[in-house]
């Protein structure tokens, strides 16, 4: 019932409003593009009818140009073309707007999954005290990264903000003037950012949507829970930051912006406490408080502006001095103002988020290998014995005796405790490791420490292997088991408070072992480690490398976590935010503060409310672990294809995404001109397949598996555990989203293809095999049945960039065959990139 009256509601606020505001466009002053509005449904109509019918992207393009334009020349063509798709990417810009908008309208206070819900549901099973005691040590942290996934400026990002104002309001007039600057802005930006412009563009949401969000949501669970002795701890929301401290394959981050990132993050909370403070100050205008809050301003101005230096303590103290003055003079007259205040700057510090070094085990290597044979002219020496001798170094070496990235790395961790003593010890604390598989991965970065000149006692960071491949969440246990025992290791862990952080990566997990297989050797990992940690009196907490898309560990998130038994630790839920997620799921106050409440709750349900379908049974396991097997094999089957790799260099537009400018990072690993399947970053090959509408990592290998089952005459069992477990329920949801958001007609004319004919035959069988085993086991009619918004959004979405996607295919076409003016056809392929992916949202 309640699904009804959303999806009507969805109709009333979102399509309607779309099909008004569209007719806008039909009357805008673009140049030469009067009319492209009334072109543009003879496109859609071409291509809808066309695929249908098995027709080819460039027939349907042709027969458009032919049916429908009088245009002759290429010129002319190609020019029509280029303004379609900047209507098309506006009319996405449009349709995210209204869809955000309409966000408030579609959900409620008390949804499953809020805050409020939550207290309901304790409050009626007498399990109050039990969700206390929960948030007194839980907490939940959202790290964002600098991960290529979006592709609007800023320019674009401000009037997307003040559109979704306008729709909210429905002033016509300031939707007509936005729409109008939408079609004089650009959408592409002319150089590829750099790590600070990224930095400084996810700034602008901290201060601007988080700072309050999180404010406010504090409050919120506070009072909610609140009972006189119970006290929230400040860091159950916390925020961590990656642009300008990750460099893992990114040339462009280096020492220098790593500090120059740490002061705009520090620059920035303190002009978030002025600003607050001058609401504060004006309500708050008694004596005595009044004189102490305007020197608390001018301390900040002067940090802001003047290089004075100011600590979290110190603002906190002054906060103090003006509450006591308050209390008893004034009789707390807008006490809750300052409190609310002083919770900020508990939360928020001098750092506002987290910022991590990120750097690949490979690189760390070579650094440690060219430090030892400088310190000991020695290169014989195994892996091993290098960082057992580094460890004991007491000298600080200099790091201008190095080039290059071994002089870097060594001045990233020598100015760690600088950026500590400005920030605070919450604002740079972890040292993250890519590609770890082996023990000396976490010990060589102890022992950059100790070249650096850091006693043991002066490392305050935490040390964070991030397994992310098949052979590296293998290792895992092994690797844990023998850093827990290492002597050094546990001294410096015991001072680390005996917790150890534990970063799992699902977007290279994926990519490396298929979908089921990838999100089972991380659930697999995770007991292990928990076990493993338990034993150890480690308290562990796991880091997801999440990404979007369900093929990059994103998707249905809550239900995720939701789904995780006892079987796994759960002291903390940690996950990366990226690109398009940081804008839809967390780009305003209410879609934030209800992402994060849903988060939250996630955790606290898992310990307090146990159900008996989050714990898998010892014959659910044995199943999942067949599964796993069966699709793994399948899935590597595919890698292995001769045609995997040719397939997508040539018939996807994985080679334009380092053309399209959106982030500072190279598109792929390595300098070498072949293309290793090692070498393809997990976000232009999940995003590759999305443009191509196939999403192969999102379901290849999962029907397969389930189709084995049926053959053996073990079906029953497969749909017992879609029933009985809400793991394996989720890991199905999120793959059928997947396969929603693919539509194979747009490459049919690919099985013709004499090369690679055979392939996409491959990838279609699998999908039709995976779609329709997965409709028998739900019992559903049509995928995202569950989740019927979601659907809905997805069809508007698909149809606005149907034509879009006809024109990306039909410049490639162009392209394979050598016709015409290669070079306005590649520019056309990258731009048509921008408006698909930003219609996906989460990419797959």
């Amino acid at each position: 019932m309640i699904h009804d009256q959303r999806a009507e509601k969805f109709r009333q606020i979102v399509e309607n409003k779309f099909q008004i505001y569209n007719s806008l466009f039909m009357s805008l002053p673009y140049d030469k593009m009067t009319n492209i509005g009334m072109l543009l449904p003879f496109l859609y109509e071409e291509s809808r009818i066309g695929y249908d019918a098995g027709k080819t992207p460039e027939e349907i393009v042709e027969e458009f140009f032919k049916n429908h334009t009088d245009l002759q020349t290429e010129e002319q063509k190609l020019e029509l073309l280029f303004k379609i798709i900047q209507y098309i990417e506006r009319q996405v810009v449009l349709f995210d707007s209204i869809e955000d908008a309409a966000f408030p309208n579609l959900h409620s206070e008390s949804d499953s999954g809020t805050v409020t819900n939550l207290f309901e549901r304790s409050f009626q099973d007498h399990k109050l005290e039990k969700v206390r005691e929960k948030l007194k040590d839980f907490s939940v942290k959202v790290v964002f990264t600098a991960h290529p996934t979006q592709f609007y400026p800023s320019s674009v990002q401000r009037i997307i903000q003040d559109l979704r104002g306008a729709i909210t309001s429905d002033s016509v007039t300031q939707i007509d003037t936005l729409l109008q600057q939408l079609g004089k802005t650009p959408f592409v930006n002319k150089e590829k950012p750099t790590p600070i412009d990224e930095a400084m563009s996810i700034i602008s949401y901290l201060r601007y949507v988080y700072y309050d969000t999180i404010g406010e949501l504090f409050t919120k669970i506070k009072k909610t829970f609140g009972n006189g002795h119970f006290h929230l701890h400040e860091d159950i929301i916390q925020l961590g930051f990656w642009p300008g401290g990750d460099r893992d394959g990114n040339p462009f981050v280096t020492a220098d912006v790593t500090k120059r990132v740490a002061e705009e993050l520090r620059s920035a909370i303190l002009k978030s406490y002025y600003s607050h403070l001058k609401y504060i100050r004006r309500r708050l205008s008694f004596r005595g408080v009044s004189e102490v809050l305007t020197q608390l301003s001018e301390e900040l101005y002067g940090a802001i502006f003047n290089g004075k230096t100011i600590t979290a303590e110190e603002i906190l103290k002054k906060t103090d001095e003006a509450e006591r003055i308050l209390v008893s003079e004034h009789n707390s007259l807008f006490l809750d103002l300052l409190i609310n205040f002083r919770d900020r700057v508990n939360i928020f510090g001098t750092h506002f988020a987290t910022l991590d070094i990120r750097q690949d085990s490979r690189i760390h290597q070579k650094v440690i290998d060219e430090v030892f044979a400088k310190l000991y002219d020695d290169t014989e020496t195994d892996d091993e014995e290098k960082f057992n001798r580094l460890i004991q170094v007491s000298e600080k070496i200099d790091s201008g005796n190095f080039d290059d990235i071994v002089k870097d790395t060594l001045l990233t961790v020598s100015q760690v405790s600088d950026i500590q003593q400005l920030n605070g010890l919450r604002g740079m604390n972890r040292y993250i490791i890519s590609n770890s598989d082996a023990v000396k991965d976490v010990m060589n970065v102890y022992a950059f420490f100790k070249v650096c000149g850091y006693k043991d006692e002066e490392i305050n960071m935490d040390i964070v292997p991030l397994f992310e491949t098949m052979e590296g969440l293998a290792n895992a246990e092994n690797v844990m088991n023998e850093l827990y025992h290492h002597p050094v290791y546990k001294k410096h862990l015991k001072k680390r408070g005996n917790q150890q952080t534990i970063m799992l990566g699902f977007s290279d997990g994926t990519k490396d072992g298929g979908y089921l297989k990838a999100n089972w050797e991380i659930y697999k990992a995770k007991e292990v480690l928990t076990r493993l940690s338990e034993q150890n009196d480690i308290k562990v907490v796991f880091f997801d490398g999440r990404g979007g898309p369900p093929a990059r560990g994103g998707g249905k998130t809550h239900d995720f976590y939701a789904s995780q038994g006892k079987t796994i630790a759960n002291n903390k839920i940690e996950l990366t935010i990226q690109g398009q997620t940081i804008t839809s799921i967390f780009g305003n106050k209410e879609q934030a503060k209800y992402n994060f409440e849903q988060l939250l709750t996630a955790g606290v349900e898992n310990d307090v409310f146990k159900n008996a379908k989050k714990e898998l049974t010892e014959k659910e396991r044995a199943l999942i672990i067949e599964l796993a097997e069966i699709s793994y094999k399948k899935y590597s089957d595919l890698k292995a294809h001769a045609m995997f790799v040719p397939y997508l260099q040539e018939m996807s537009t994985l080679e334009y995404y380092g053309k399209t400018n959106i982030g500072s990072r190279p598109s792929k690993r390595g300098n070498g001109s072949e293309l290793k399947f090692e070498d393809l970053r997990a976000i232009p090959f999940v995003g590759s397949w999305s443009q191509l509408k196939q999403n192969v990592p999102g379901f290849f290998g999962f029907g397969y598996a389930m189709q084995q089952m049926k053959e053996q005459g073990r079906f029953e069992e497969v749909r017992e555990l879609y029933k009985g477990s809400d793991f394996f329920k989720t890991l199905v949801l999120n793959s059928m989203m997947s396969m929603n958001k693919s539509y194979f007609p747009l490459t049919y004319y690919i099985k013709n293809n004499p090369k690679f004919g055979a392939f996409w035959n491959v990838l279609f069988d699998e999908y039709e095999l995976s779609r329709d085993i997965m409709l028998e086991l739900t019992g559903f009619k049509m995928l995202q049945e569950e989740d019927p918004l979601s659907r809905k959004s997805v069809k508007i979405r698909e149809k606005i960039v149907l034509p879009l996607l006809s024109i990306q295919q039909y410049a490639l076409m162009k392209i394979q065959k050598g016709e015409g003016n290669k070079e306005a056809y590649e520019k056309l392929v990258t731009r048509s990139l921008f408006g698909n992916i930003n219609a996906s949202r989460n990419s797959a």
